[in-house]
């Protein structure tokens, strides 16, 4: 409980524009990976680029913890492969 408090302060305390990308690509990753759009690969894909750009702006954040951010990296990158899969299954 105490990681979870620590990093809400954390949050608290970076600047508004962090705090708006965050919130978005959050907001937009979970909206678009919703069932409801699951027949469209658009927003599938929308889904898994928001989701990338928000673990590439954590992974910038946290890059003083080496493993740390080569995970945030690792997993944005696993999320443009899958958004260029759901794109190109579009065309």
């Amino acid at each position: 409980m105490q990681r979870i408090t620590f990093m809400f302060k954390q949050f608290l305390r970076e600047p508004l524009w962090f705090k708006i990308l965050i919130s978005t690509t959050l907001l937009i990753a979970l909206i678009f990976s919703n069932s409801y759009f699951s027949n469209a690969p658009a927003y599938q894909g929308f889904s898994k680029l928001a989701a990338a750009i928000f673990f590439i702006a954590y992974g910038m954040k946290m890059r003083r913890n080496r493993t740390t951010a080569i995970i945030l990296y690792a997993a944005a990158v696993i999320c443009l492969y899958l958004a260029w899969h759901k794109f190109e299954l579009m065309g």
